[in-house]
């Protein structure tokens, strides 16, 4: 049997969902774990075909509020008109040797990305707010070696 770039980008998704914090009273974020995920998998997102840094990745659902492609180094990047209760989705892929940390503020929705050289980690996240936020702001934390794409959608 072969899984479609679809299926496997939803395994991923799954997997990197149970790496998410959040100290968010008014949110939940969901998580299930791969039914294929192996010891290596747990400790960081896998590679996904198809994939790169010099595009935004696709949003699964819902309209791209942000995208940045092909950026090195650390960012903040305001959502312009916050965000609206409901499920916000953070995609994110990485090259080069370091960690990346995504954070979704004023949230409280935390996660790292470990990305490895001369190949592509993937992850998605994805977090169900309560209540809106008039004020929201995305912020990546990765050394100059490590170049990303980012993508938020609601």
């Amino acid at each position: 049997m072969t899984l479609g770039h679809g299926c496997v980008l939803t395994a991923v998704c799954l997997l990197a969902l149970s790496a998410c914090s959040s100290d968010d009273g008014g949110s939940t974020a969901s998580s299930a774990p791969s039914p294929s995920a192996s010891a290596s998998a747990a400790q960081r997102a896998e590679h996904v075909d198809g994939e790169t840094v010099t595009k935004a990745p696709r949003i699964v659902d819902g309209k791209v509020i942000v995208a940045v492609a092909d950026a090195s180094g650390s960012r903040e990047l305001s959502l312009e008109g916050g965000v609206r209760s409901g499920p916000v989705s953070i995609a994110v892929n990485c090259e080069g040797k370091g960690t990346l940390t995504v954070e979704l503020a004023p949230v409280g929705l935390s996660f790292p990305l470990s990305c490895v050289a001369g190949e592509v980690s993937s992850t998605f996240n994805q977090i169900a707010l309560k209540k809106p936020r008039a004020q929201a702001t995305v912020k990546v934390t990765a050394g100059s070696g490590v170049r990303w794409a980012l993508s938020v959608g609601q």
